[in-house]
């Protein structure tokens, strides 16, 4: 088995050797490699030099040594290090959209002049770049990759010298043109790479490459991820003609990928390059275990809809079984995108799609300490040390490596040392920023712009003996580079977004004191980089549009004592040290084959088909059977409720007569209907318990009063916020509709006359509604033509907990009387167990008693508030919902974790919800809870500390970890309400005290663990997303052995699910078997 590694550049490439003099290349200097020299040779320690790959690597002609984490080099196909071809790829159009639609130049010519070749920086060969192929048959020798993605590189070799990883393959292009090489010299390159360096190298035309990497992700996608929208006349994003040559690329790799995988191999996919390759190899093989992982920032939804073909973009990363990005932030950025864009729910786990679900995770990249540890060794990095030293000897060096691009802030970090030199100036003498900013000839504007602020600094502060400002255009060796990080004072990065800088983890790591006598050096880092994330507030975090507050970080930075220092520094270098790039690529892959392994099971494909002989034989030897059926979709046909009654076939009413005529079978239906809509439709069969809205209501069977778990007075605080938003869009969407019930609400759209239109609508109105009802745990979920508000506390497994537990405490109807209580904290939904709750306007207040509160549905029957120990409910089925698929983190770097809305940027928040109006998203229109509710789940975690038990869990996604390991706490016992306690029995109240005593509950053979008997024959049936929660639980309770004979049943033809068996036949089917087992029971 081998994992296959795709990323753009191969970490290898290729140098011709014994090539004529006249066919070298001769880079510019200005693109050269900056060398330094000792102070008796030259006057200023950083000179320009002429490059060469001993100096740039830390091993030269070593291809499988440690490189750079973060390789600055200049455009593709410079040949700056080594002799390679040209491009051959033909001219792109115009740079302005202003010549776009002139004629070409030798249409316009008068005809007696001559013709003249347009000017264009890739459309120019010299005579020896277009000469005959033999030219490149040469010697050549694997070098290596100037190009390339490297801390990529370094967390990959770094898991397999561990023994963490086992066989790979790199998959990617050569890092050079390569349409001057013949078949023949093609083939030789392929098979020394595959058979020595374990490398598969993909083959591209020039034009492909060049439209792909050049036009369409540098010019498009890059600045887009980076929130850069390109929107002036100048830029080619207007012109579509490059997304040809980026679907082009991404097919060579899917083809090449899929021509040599093995059954089992491992495929993992890396950034914004390859987008579309996960979901082009899906489609060729379907099983495969499939990765991606996104190394950039990925961007908020408003910005990502600007791009014309968003959606392909993300079908395309949804081809994966995991989509991985480097922050919780930009997961959260992917989730909201495609439920807005794509009109699918995406919930904390991932995304659901209409045939299978795609994990989604985060989990920042590291670096190699042990690679780091032996090139700190090497006695050039002690000579320059020693040198930077001498040089700048009692200054303080502020460092900074950055690429000199509008995404780098490199001019916002120059402003603001500017404005900490001309704000305290008795710091000017005393300090020096060495800024090393790699140029390239795509950022002109900004390097003039750049230009003139260090030209200012320079000629406002420098002196004949001390220059504040070193600024290098141009890259420096990795022994002086890992010089400067030893022997610097502070770092300070300044990006305006960026996914992870590892600069950051690579300085923490020099900062020890080994090698120089400055050490613990505080890190001034931009908020809106990935790393700021990362190290949970030990680092000076500053917004680089506020140079006032960068400036002051300066200050802070120079003055800070020795022991704040070593307090900041003992923080982050935990977080370089146990986040290594070995942990990073070892986790991923352990995750992925665990979600592989879901989403396998998961498949109906993998799952049998319904054996009715096994599961009549299981019921005839069971002596207590429970039934819990799904009614739409899976009874009866979808349709209104006035319809249903009409329309539903008298084979239901039999079927359902049929089993609850033997006293040992338990029949209970569920749907997502009102209490009223259901008492109309089972008004025939008094004897078929109910449970309605997803779990919120449950009617026992033999009982005539409905059980009511979520508050009403909490549900009734979000709907007026949510009902204002919803009539934002009803109003802009004609033929849409809200639809209230009781503790939830629907937004319907399926009589609309653009469908389309009304699906873009829906998804906002979901994407806003999830953003402003965080807090008071309610989500907007996507489905067919309609979107369902609803609590997430509430379910249809917490509902059939409530029931089977009732059941195997003894009371056989499952009423409410018989609740067992289960150790849990939530102060957020455990309030009001005494006073009254508020109802909907339908429900009349009645009273039978003192502390007996009941409510009445419209048709006169009693509701019988529950919410007060509705919270344990919750929490027993909480371990059935889908918890991340990806193992909780136990490492200091969770502790250190923000919450999603504090990992956001202000900005990114704003944006969010910028298209609905201020008044729409107002506390006030969300109600009173809008403001109490973060500080209710505060004490919620306070009491969880103090009793012991664990904190409720956070509704957010849990961070991706290598290992799979968690910390059972037992859980603490939850207190008996007082309501409840007056209602119930002595006995009851002993029986449930001794339930709730022993964590867990775990029985045998359907014995109760207060001594009563508990059904030995679970039968679940359904056919929707809200049933796989249901199928999830009644699963737990066959694999623990709490129920002997356990069978889920998926009705239908969904393409993925838990359940244990499926029914292809639809309602017939199901009906057919029910009414098999009713004959079955008469029989026997």
């Amino acid at each position: 088995m081998h994992t296959h590694i795709v990323s753009l550049f191969l970490p290898y490439t290729i140098n011709f050797n014994n090539l004529p003099a006249s066919r070298r290349q001769s880079p510019s200097p200005r693109r050269g490699v900056a060398t330094l020299r000792t102070p008796a040779e030259r006057e200023h320690v950083f000179l320009q030099g002429e490059p060469n790959v001993t100096s740039y690597f830390p091993h030269p002609h070593d291809p499988r040594s440690m490189g750079w984490s973060d390789p600055h080099v200049p455009e593709f196909g410079s040949n700056l290090f080594f002799n390679q071809p040209r491009s051959r790829a033909a001219p792109a159009p115009p740079d302005t959209i202003l010549r776009y639609a002139q004629p070409p130049i030798e249409d316009r010519l008068p005809d007696d002049r001559p013709p003249q070749k347009p000017a264009h920086r890739r459309s120019i060969k010299s005579p020896r770049a277009a000469s005959s192929e033999r030219d490149w048959d040469s010697d050549w020798t694997v070098e290596p990759a100037v190009e390339g993605n490297g801390g990529l590189t370094n967390a990959v070799r770094a898991a397999i010298n561990s023994g963490a990883m086992g066989d790979i393959f790199w998959v990617g292009t050569l890092g050079f043109p390569t349409d001057a090489l013949d078949d023949v010299k093609k083939d030789e390159i392929h098979e020394k790479l595959e058979s020595e360096y374990d490398a598969l190298p993909v083959y591209v035309s020039d034009s492909d490459f060049d439209g792909h990497y050049v036009h369409y992700c540098k010019t498009i996608l890059w600045p887009v991820f980076h929130y850069q929208i390109p929107d002036h006349p100048k830029s080619k994003a207007y012109e579509d003609h490059s997304w040809v040559y980026y679907v082009h690329l991404n097919q060579a790799f899917a083809d090449k990928v899929v021509k040599n995988y093995k059954r089992g191999d491992i495929i993992w996919i890396h950034d914004y390059h390859l987008l579309l390759v996960p979901e082009m190899i899906r489609k060729k093989l379907p099983d495969a275990q499939i990765g991606f992982f996104m190394h950039a920032a990925f961007p908020s939804s408003e910005v990502f809809r600007c791009l014309s073909v968003r959606k392909e973009l993300l079908l395309g990363m949804l081809g994966a079984n995991l989509v991985a990005f480097q922050t919780r932030e930009y997961a959260h950025h992917f989730l909201q995108t495609c439920s807005r864009l794509l009109i699918v729910e995406a919930t904390s786990e991932g995304v659901q799609l209409d045939d299978h679900f795609v994990n989604v995770a985060w989990l920042a990249i590291g670096v190699d300490p042990r690679g780091l540890g032996i090139a700190r060794k090497d006695d050039q990095v002690k000579a320059w040390i020693k040198v930077i030293e001498d040089r700048y000897k009692d200054k303080k060096i502020i460092l900074g490596r950055d690429k000199l691009d509008n995404v780098r802030g490199v001019r916002q970090k120059l402003l603001a040392f500017e404005l900490f030199l001309n704000k305290y100036p008795e710091w000017r003498e005393k300090v020096v920023m060495i800024q090393v900013a790699t140029s390239t000839t795509e950022n002109s504007e900004l390097a003039a712009t750049v230009s003139d602020i260090v030209t200012r600094i320079d000629s406002m502060h420098s002196t004949l003996a001390h220059q504040p400002l070193v600024f290098l255009r141009q890259d420096i060796p990795f022994a002086q580079y890992l010089a400067l990080l030893s022997a610097s004072d502070a770092l300070m990065i300044t990006s305006l977004r960026e996914g992870m800088n590892l600069t950051v983890h690579e300085f923490v790591y020099c900062q020890d004191g080994e090698l120089s006598p400055k050490k613990h050096g505080p890190v001034i880092l931009s908020e809106f980089t990935g790393s700021a994330s990362v190290f949970g507030g030990h680092e000076l975090s500053v917004n680089p549009w506020d140079y006032q507050k960068c400036a002051e970080a300066i200050k802070v930075a120079l003055e800070m004592d020795p022991g704040e220092k070593l307090r900041r520094f003992t923080k982050m270098r935990e977080v370089v040290m146990h986040h290594t790039g070995e942990y990073w690529c070892t986790g991923l892959v352990k995750s992925l084959a665990k979600v592989h392994e879901e989403h396998y099971q998961r498949d109906t494909m993998s799952i049998p088909r319904l054996s009715i002989t096994q599961t009549t034989e299981k019921y005839k030897n069971s002596s207590q059977r429970l039934f819990i059926l799904d009614y739409e979709g899976t009874l009866a046909p979808y349709g209104n409720p006035t319809s249903i009654i009409l329309t539903s076939p008298q084979r239901v009413i039999d079927a359902l007569s049929d089993l609850t005529a033997d006293s040992r079978n338990r029949v209970y239906v569920m749907s997502g209907r009102t209490p009223e809509e259901l008492e109309r439709l089972f008004v025939r069969l008094p004897g078929v318990g109910i449970i309605a809205e997803n779990g919120c209501f449950v009617r026992p069977v033999g009982s005539d009063e409905w059980l009511q778990f979520a508050d009403q007075e909490r549900m009734e605080s979000w709907k007026p916020g949510v009902r204002q938003i919803l009539q934002y869009y009803v109003d802009r969407i004609e033929g849409s509709a809200i639809e209230e019930r009781h503790c939830s609400m629907v937004f319907r759209y399926d009589s609309v006359e653009d469908p389309e239109a009304a699906a873009r609508h829906a998804g906002d109105a979901a994407n806003h509604i999830n953003d402003a009802c965080e807090a008071q745990r309610v989500h907007a979920v996507p489905v067919n033509r309609a979107v369902i508000i609803e609590p997430t506390d509430w379910s249809k497994a917490s509902a059939a907990s409530h029931i089977f537990e009732n059941i195997c405490r003894g009371n056989g109807n499952g009423n409410g009387n018989g609740i067992l209580t289960r150790s849990a904290s939530n102060a957020g939904s455990a309030h009001g167990s005494e006073d009254q709750a508020a109802g909907p306007p339908s429900l009349t207040t009645l009273s039978e008693g003192p502390g007996t509160p009941r409510n009445t549905t419209a048709t006169g029957t009693p509701i019988v508030d529950m919410s007060a120990l509705a919270q344990p409910l919750a929490e027993a089925a909480v371990e059935t919902t889908p918890s991340s698929s990806l193992p909780s983190q136990t490492s200091p770097l969770s502790q250190m974790a923000s919450p999603p809305s504090q990992a956001m940027s202000p900005q990114s928040q704003a944006t969010t919800m910028s298209s609905l109006p201020s008044q729409a998203l107002s506390s006030s229109a969300l109600g009173p809870a809008a403001n109490t509710f973060a500080s209710e789940g505060q004490s919620a975690a306070a009491a969880a500390a103090q009793t012991g038990a664990q904190p409720p869990a956070h509704p957010d996604m849990q961070p991706l970890a290598a290992v799979l390991e968690s910390s059972p706490t037992s859980p603490a016992q939850v207190p008996q309400s007082p309501a409840l306690s007056g209602a119930m029995s002595p006995a009851a109240t002993a029986s449930t005290s001794a339930s709730a005593s022993r964590p867990g509950l775990h029985r045998t053979g359907g014995a109760s663990a207060a001594g009563g008997s508990g059904p030995d024959f679970l039968f679940v049936a359904g056919d929707d997303r809200e049933d796989e929660v249901i199928f999830r639980w009644a699963n737990k309770l066959g694999a623990k052995g709490e129920v002997p004979n356990v069978t889920t049943v998926c009705v239908g033809k969904r393409r993925n699910t838990e359940a244990m068996a499926t029914l292809t036949q639809g309602t017939t089917g199901l009906l057919s078997v029910l009414q098999r087992l009713a004959r079955a029971s008469q029989v026997y």
